[in-house]
């Protein structure tokens, strides 16, 4: 990660004691952090590290890489893909599908 940012930690008490304790694995900025620092921020997340945002110290949103998906699949792909999947028996799989739903009518107002 090329921004070097860290991860908020918060004291924890507990009846007897209080003690130092990570809140999240995902590192916290805060909203003045994300407005003055959203290069680097916006960088890291590129990089694909999330970020949850902090106003007055409570939690509102997560900052999420999106996704990088295949724009296109060449035929040769698709073809090598289906080639690999197994094979469905339809018997197999009509007997798996009324083993889980029932296709009896019902009333909806019968209780």
């Amino acid at each position: 990660m090329r921004s070097g940012l860290h991860i908020n930690s918060t004291v924890l008490c507990g009846s007897t004691r209080c003690y130092s304790a990570s809140v999240s694995a995902i590192p916290e900025i805060n909203q003045r952090d994300l407005r003055l620092r959203s290069k680097e921020i916006m960088d890291a997340v590129e990089d694909g590290q999330t970020f949850v945002v902090t106003r007055d110290g409570s939690r509102i949103a997560e900052l999420v890489p999106l996704r990088r998906r295949p724009e296109f699949v060449s035929r040769a792909q698709f073809v090598e893909t289906w080639r690999l999947a197994p094979a469905i028996a339809p018997d197999r799989f009509r007997a798996d599908q009324d083993a889980v739903y029932d296709d009896a009518p019902t009333d909806p107002y019968a209780r």
